[in-house]
Parts: structure tokens; sequence; C-alpha cells
């Protein structure tokens, strides 16, 4: 297996959630066993000698993701949610993306100060959710040490939003 076959296993389905976007769904990679492993250890790769302390989901399939790397590099698990789902006091960072705009959250005390994180993602498109996440990150006191994606959309230019971190994506389109 290979990053080749990986992306092709990747579906684009156009003009979803509205005309002009292409929506780029992993669950064919996630319901394969072995493509699903291969991904996991593919991400975790380059962090399997880096000191991390918690690695940071962002809301939804980046839980997927996070949850997995989380378990394979012996780390703790933090989430971020879109506004109104988590049940404590949080801490919220407004941001737009290429279709909306929303306000995501973390629970307090969900990153301590000095922690080592790694912020984890499915996909970085215009930038506006990882910008935003890695504001509440560093609200909280935390050290970001890397930025992970399993899809880059190029064209969108959303890395420049989050240039200043060591930013890493698997597949690129």
């Amino acid at each position: 297996m290979n990053l080749t076959t990986l992306k092709a296993k990747i579906r684009s389905i156009p003009n979803w959630p509205k005309p002009g976007i292409t929506f780029r769904d992993i669950t064919p990679v996630l319901e394969d066993q072995k493509m699903f492993q291969f991904l996991i250890n593919q991400l975790a790769k380059p962090y399997r000698n880096k000191k991390i302390d918690k690695i940071v989901g962002i809301d939804a399939r980046g839980f997927i993701l996070a949850s997995a790397l989380a378990y394979k590099l012996k780390t703790g698990l933090a989430l971020v949610r879109k506004k109104g789902k988590l049940p404590y006091k949080t801490l919220s960072q407004k941001y737009s993306l290429e279709y909306a705009a929303d306000t995501i959250e973390m629970h307090q005390g969900s990153i301590l100060k000095g922690e080592k994180i790694l912020v984890v993602d499915d996909l970085l498109a215009t930038g506006g959710t990882i910008k935003a996440a890695v504001d509440l990150v560093k609200k909280m006191g935390g050290d970001i040490v890397g930025i992970l994606f399993f899809i880059e959309l190029k064209d969108l230019k959303g890395r420049a939003k989050i240039n200043k971190y060591q930013v890493k994506s698997l597949i690129k389109f």
C-alpha cells in the first residue's frame, strides 16, 4: 500500500454541501481496515519520537483521526467542538470558512499551560477552523508542536493562516 492508493480511495462528491464545493469523503478509507491502519501509521510516523502531551481533534472527522493517533502515540486527547456541544465551562473562538461562519469551543482546562500539543484534522481548506482551534490552544497556554491533516486542498491556501507552525498533510488535492 502507498499514498497513491490511499488518495484513490478518497471519494470526491461535487457540489456538496453547496454548488461549487467538492466534498472529499474519507469514509471509504475508514471503512477499509488495512487502509485505515495504513493512514494512522503514516500520520503518526513523523511524531513517533517527539514529546507530545495531547492531541487536539477537531469536530467531527478530526475526532476519528485524533483519537486513533492519541492511542498510537500514547498521548492524551482534547476535543474542539462546535458551539453548544460541550457540557462544561468553555472557551470559544469564532471563525469563517469557504461556505459558512461558526464558533468552536473547548472545555476550559483541556490544555494545561506548557503542554506540547499536536492539532489534528481531516482536511485543510481555507484554514478558518484550524486557525480558530490554534487560537484556543494558545489561549489555554499550549505549545503547538505541529498541525497535521490527512488532506490539504492547496488551491484554497489555508496553510497561509497557520504558516508559523510546522504543518504536515498526507494527501494534497
